[in-house]
């Protein structure tokens, strides 16, 4: 019953239609589902990952029109997606450099890292992921060249205003193991604690910041939903669920969500956290040629197809 890794994220969007155009054609990711937050069916549920859809690359997006999100405390705060060099770091930095905020290249707990935000603030970092060994397929149709395509998620950082209970979850619950330290930059005494999953590496880790002298962040657009960690099966999945139920940790029960099947519950600090499968994955409905390409909905929605459909705005 292992957590192996980062399966997905979930961020919020106002801006359905920009946020498509940027993720598909500025970081030339694949949209892999265009679907429906099955909670809320107004709104779209936006899956981009690699040419496959595979676990640890699908960074996904509810389309809310709400407000921005306030930044501050008890959130994800940004979000790391891999690459495979330091040559495709500097490329990134040429290709965004007049198109989004964007940082300098600097290296970061021993990797080389650029921030940007997306149009609508959301904080992303492109991270060289050195010799990870994790699964990656290519997109033949994206806007980047193979070689320097996003591979996937990870690291993912969260800020808390006290580390110890968070730390008991990760590390007692989550059987997370506390890697290391680093400073978050040479002008800042902030420090960032690494937790590993699995095998370890930047697609198996959570950061977490310590800053309590931020107020508590509200949610919105350009912020993070939750983060959902990966595992093998179902067997799996149950055995967490028993876990977290045994722990007295209040939490969602097993949800089907067709594509994969998800518990949720709240780490002390208020961080919203799932465990997913890794499968069945989203070719279950579609041909994966065609992935992303039309509006597709889990079984039980298909009787409300017409209204759902009806409601969505155009994003292409």
């Amino acid at each position: 019953m292992t957590i192996t890794g980062i399966h997905h994220l979930t961020a919020v969007t106002a801006d359905a239609r920009g946020n498509y155009r940027f993720y598909t054609e500025t970081l030339g990711m694949r949209l892999v589902k265009r679907s429906v937050n099955q909670d809320d069916v107004s709104a779209y549920h936006l899956f981009y990952a690699d040419g496959a859809g595979t676990p640890g690359t699908d960074l996904t997006f509810f389309d809310w029109k709400v407000p921005s999100e306030s930044r501050g405390n008890r959130s994800i705060t940004r979000t790391g997606l891999r690459v495979a060099s330091g040559d495709s770091i500097d490329w990134w930095a040429q290709r965004l450099a007049g198109k989004v905020e964007l940082g300098d290249v600097v290296e970061r707990d021993g990797r080389l890292t650029l921030d940007f935000e997306d149009p609508e603030g959301q904080r992303l970092s492109l991270i060289d992921q050195g010799d990870s060994g994790a699964e990656f397929h290519s997109w033949e149709r994206s806007t980047v060249p193979i070689r320097h395509q996003i591979r996937g998620l990870g690291p993912i950082t969260m800020t808390v205003p006290d580390l110890e209970s968070t730390d008991l979850v990760l590390t007692r619950l989550l059987e997370m193991r506390r890697a290391r330290d680093y400073q978050h930059s040479t002008e800042s005494e902030q420090f960032v604690h690494v937790y590993e999953m699995g095998e370890g590496g930047a697609e198996a880790e959570l950061h977490v910041a310590v800053q309590p002298e931020l107020p508590p962040g509200r949610p919105g657009a350009g912020g993070v939903h939750h983060v959902a960690f990966r595992v093998d099966d179902d067997a799996s999945h149950v055995a967490w669920l028993e876990r977290l139920d045994g722990a007295g940790s209040p939490n969602s029960g097993i949800v089907d969500r067709y594509y994969f099947r998800s518990l949720y519950f709240r780490e002390p600090n208020g961080v919203l956290f799932e465990i997913a499968t890794d499968g069945p994955g989203f070719a279950v409905d579609e041909d994966s040629a065609t992935l992303g390409e039309s509006v597709v909905l889990p079984p039980f929605l298909e009787p409300q197809r017409e209204q759902i459909v009806a409601n969505l705005r155009p994003i292409d």
